[in-house]
């Protein structure tokens, strides 16, 4: 009872600290507004000043939904790979979707100088980019469903996961090896990930994708609880695993392949808010973990977004190189930990 009154707590806290986060990000930047015109124009009304409403409406606004949105997805992509592997440092990439997205995209950047003039100014649009990276991710997807039909074991899905990100990994450091200068840029740029760059329209489709990814990811959360104590418990009460597996992965797969599509690969969220949800609610209870990782997930993505924002300067940082900077601590701890344990 104790138990449940202080997760009710923590939900409640969780849920205004988001809100309180969500106005913090579009308010602080190069330029700050104060919380009273974001409020302001946030509930129908006017900023005080014009430039205010458009930094608001136009660019700050949709970073902060798609954050919220990038954060939920990867953080429940996250969940769902450690306790579907049982593995502890099993991420949302780990199928190789983020890697085969990469590759699509290397295609089509620091390969447009071999196409057609008008060919390569399609693919080398946003919306081009947004494909070439659905594309691989959705090949890989294919090929991993395919696979997860034939293999038993599920260890050998994760591994051959990693097996094609160091595939793929290698034909990128080939393409950029011939690659000029601005072509190189242009794909640094996209690797670093963003926040920033949707219209509307593509957050509107990045927000029914990553609806359906939650949703499948919801109704696996009984199975989920039946796997903690492994695949022959589960099965033993009547659950159908390998349907379940594919469901899991599935879920995994669009949440990870449309978040990169629109965000670029954005690393250690997924790894990271699991692990972080789990130290903060003491469960395992997946009716809990779902709800608190998607809220932490969400906040900390927008915690990331301000610290990348450099408040007060005109200088913006790659967004993955702040979520690993609160990632690979956490990936720290987990290997120490788990060292301290087998001694």
């Amino acid at each position: 009872m104790a138990n449940k009154k202080r997760n009710t707590i923590l939900f409640i806290l969780l849920g205004l600290g988001l809100i309180v986060l969500f106005l913090i990000n579009i308010s602080f930047g190069s330029v700050t507004i104060p919380f009273k015109e974001v409020f302001s124009s946030l509930t129908g009304g006017q900023a005080t000043k014009s430039t205010w409403e458009y930094i608001i409406i136009n660019y700050r606004l949709p970073k902060a939904i798609t954050a919220v949105l990038v954060g939920m997805g990867l953080s429940i992509g996250g969940l769902l790979m450690q306790t579907l592997f049982r593995n502890p440092l099993a991420g949302p990439d780990v199928l190789g979707l983020s890697s085969g997205a990469s590759l699509s995209v290397a295609f089509t950047i620091l390969g447009a100088s071999f196409m057609p003039s008008f060919l390569s100014t399609v693919l080398l649009s946003s919306y081009g980019l947004v494909f070439a990276s659905t594309f691989g991710s959705f090949v890989v997807l294919i090929a991993v469903l395919l696979v997860s039909q034939r293999l038993r074991d599920t260890m050998a899905i994760l591994i051959m996961g990693l097996m094609f990100s160091s595939f793929t990994n290698s034909f990128v450091n080939i393409l950029t090896y011939f690659s000029s200068a601005e072509q190189l840029q242009k794909f640094t740029f996209w690797s670093l990930g963003n926040l920033g760059n949707l219209s509307w329209s593509s957050i509107g489709m990045l927000f029914v994708s990553v609806m359906i990814g939650l949703l499948l990811g919801l109704f696996s959360v009984k199975p989920l609880n039946a796997l903690l104590l492994g695949e022959n418990y589960a099965r033993s009460l009547g659950l159908n695993f390998k349907r379940t597996r594919l469901v899991i992965l599935f879920a995994t797969s669009i949440l990870t392949g449309s978040i990169t599509a629109f965000a670029g690969p954005i690393a250690f969220i997924g790894l990271a808010v699991p692990h972080i949800a789990k130290l903060l609610f003491q469960t395992s209870n997946h009716f809990v973990l779902f709800w608190c990782t998607l809220l932490l997930g969400a906040a900390i993505m927008l915690i990331c977004d301000v610290a990348s924002q450099m408040p007060g300067m005109e200088v913006t940082l790659p967004i993955n190189a702040i979520t690993s900077l609160i990632g690979a601590p956490v990936v720290i701890w987990l290997l120490v930990k788990k060292r301290k344990m087998m001694n």
